[in-house]
């Protein structure tokens, strides 16, 4: 956790304010026995009224003082917790938003869930126990310690003693304990993951039935984290009962010892009242280190996670922020590039070389696997190339910071991503500062103008999260919509026509046609009807290009391309 103290630089003077206040608490604390004792001693058995009243006044002055400064306190101690949290999942979400797709691939989002929401809580939850606690602890276990010592030196064995057992108790139980705590959080990020994928994929699940199968998947997982946790608490049990009988035992002990001490005249009983207090402090202060040791493996286990998170280095990242002297704008170029995914034990995409200039289409086909869209996520660098390079506007893309090089590219993703809100915020995505004028003119272009204008708020009315609320085609046209406003030079569409119907799929395309002239397109299909009319299709099978020029030369000329349409179309559309 040492590494996550850095995000409390900015609360360091409130945090003082909680170590002074506890302080004085604690030390006001220590000194309220030695008056009670005065009391008994002097005021009671001397029949003093005046002195018990003055002592009385005194106590309740630092009664008085215990009780604001350790409101005070913990309200300082919630703040600076709290405001540490917020700062961390800050900084959480910052450095997943700059991570490239292999740290997501490698993580995974249920798990990035899990430790920007339970593990930050975890961490801030044992933090609020450090200032309250951790401070108050060592100063009254030590200063009652000493107390007691300066009252009744004959009994310290006592606190000796139990001081001792408890710290065998606890190291026992610690042992046991922390492997536990570890695997609860990782089996957390199991269960999250399983209710993510059954709330997502709700539709396909009611689809085939399988909500039985679900909920047993569910189930199985949540027993998992159940058994796990029953198995921890079950020690964590044990330690509680432990402690207390502990603290009975040497409150008993305190009192026998010391009444016999009383009887042979060796101590007063003022003080023996005082040192069962001071014995009381001394066990309440180990007590509030057990609670926090209660807290502080699981906590630490989350701090490793999270500190996972924030040191992991990321493979994409710029050169410089100086964007480079282009050569040709819009031009896109792959110079013998292979690709890999994180863990693969073959290559994605291999040797593969082509070049697309402004004002051409280039559509990317071939069977499911083969490539398409890993080709295409390599142009605004989501990932790394293994081996070759890609070149835009005659640059390598590594050598464009990232920001530069994305602001040139109209991306319309496979997986269709809407954001909750409204229409006209999902379209500005692509350009933040669209009209309205050049956001519906984005929407003509789109075809999706026929529905919007139908809406009773059109370009406001509401998009629900992921946008559950349109149809398929509809969100397909709202995304290319989307690309459509920023004007890129560089236009990629990924499969982004196969919820369309073949009227609007052509009336789409020949509106783009004027649209997109100056530009460089990519379109990834598996519609032959999409791709035939390109200036350029490029056919892959297993990562590699098999084939490549326009319609007819391919019939020709590609075995691959043929059988795709063969499948798709009669023998008089393929003449």
């Amino acid at each position: 956790m040492r590494k996550l103290f850095r995000f409390l630089k900015p609360y360091k003077w409130q945090a003082l304010i909680v170590v002074v206040l506890t302080t004085v608490q604690t030390l006001s604390q220590l000194y309220l026995p030695t008056l009670m004792a005065d009391i008994v001693n002097k005021g009671v058995v001397g029949q003093d009224i005046a002195l018990i009243i003055q002592t009385g006044l005194i106590m309740l002055g630092f009664t008085l003082i215990v009780t604001v400064s350790t409101i005070v306190g913990r309200l300082f101690a919630t703040r600076t917790a709290v405001g540490f949290a917020r700062d961390l999942r800050r900084d959480i979400f910052a450095k997943v938003e700059s991570y490239s797709l292999r740290e997501f691939d490698k993580i995974g989002t249920a798990s990035l869930v899990t430790r920007s929401t339970n593990d930050v809580t975890q961490i801030q939850n044992v933090l609020v126990m450090i200032l309250s606690m951790l401070l108050a602890a060592p100063i009254m276990a030590i200063g009652g310690i000493v107390m007691a010592l300066r009252t009744d030196a004959g009994l310290t064995w006592l606190v000796g003693a139990a001081i001792g057992v408890m710290v065998i108790v606890i190291l026992v139980i610690a042992l046991r304990v922390l492997p536990l705590f570890k695997s609860i959080q990782k089996k957390i990020d199991r269960v999250n993951l399983v209710l993510r994928e059954g709330l997502t994929g709700i539709r396909v699940i009611r689809a085939f039935n399988k909500n039985k199968y679900e909920t047993k998947r569910f189930d199985g997982a949540n027993k998992d984290l159940t058994n796990t946790s029953i198995a921890a608490y079950r020690w964590m049990g044990v330690l509680m009962p432990t402690i207390m009988m502990l603290f009975s035992v040497s409150m008993v002990a305190v009192v026998w010892f010391g009444g016999l001490r009383v009887g042979a005249g060796q101590t007063n009983v003022g003080d023996l009242m005082a040192f069962q207090q001071y014995v009381m402090q001394v066990m309440f202060a180990i007590v509030m280190s057990t609670m926090l040791f209660v807290m502080l493996p699981r906590a630490s286990a989350s701090a490793e996670r999270v500190n996972e998170i924030l040191d992991m280095d990321i493979s994409i990242v710029d050169k410089t922020d100086i964007i480079p002297e282009t050569t040709c704008k819009g031009c896109v170029e792959f110079k013998d590039v292979s690709f890999s995914y994180f863990g693969a034990q073959e290559p994605a995409i291999k040797g593969i070389s082509l070049t697309a200039k402004p004002g051409e289409v280039t559509a990317i086909i071939g069977g499911t696997g083969s490539g398409k869209s890993t080709l295409v996520k390599l142009i605004p660098r989501f990932y790394d190339v293994t081996k070759g390079q890609v070149l835009v506007d005659g640059v390598d893309v590594k050598d464009f910071p990232q920001l530069a090089l994305r602001e040139r590219i109209g991306y319309v993703p496979q997986k269709i991503n809407l954001m909750s809100g409204t229409i006209a915020k999902n379209v500005r995505y692509g350009k933040e500062d669209a009209s309205d004028e050049q956001v519906r003119e984005a929407l003509q272009t789109a075809q999706a103008s026929e529905f919007v204008d139908e809406l009773l708020d059109g370009i406001e009315s509401a998009v629900a999260q992921g946008g559950t609320n349109y149809s398929g085609g509809q969100k397909q046209r709202l995304c290319i919509a989307r690309a459509l406003v920023r004007k890129p030079e560089v236009y990629i569409f990924d499969d982004s026509f196969s919820a369309l119907d073949f009227k609007t799929d052509a009336k789409l395309r020949r509106a783009m046609k004027g649209e997109m002239k100056d530009a460089t397109v990519f379109i990834v299909a598996q519609r032959v009807s999409t791709v035939m009319n390109a200036e350029r299709i490029i056919v892959l099978d297993d990562g590699k290009v098999v084939g490549q020029g326009k319609h007819k030369e391919l019939l020709k000329t590609c075995t691959t391309y043929k059988e795709i349409v063969k499948s798709q179309l009669s023998l008089e559309e393929m003449a």
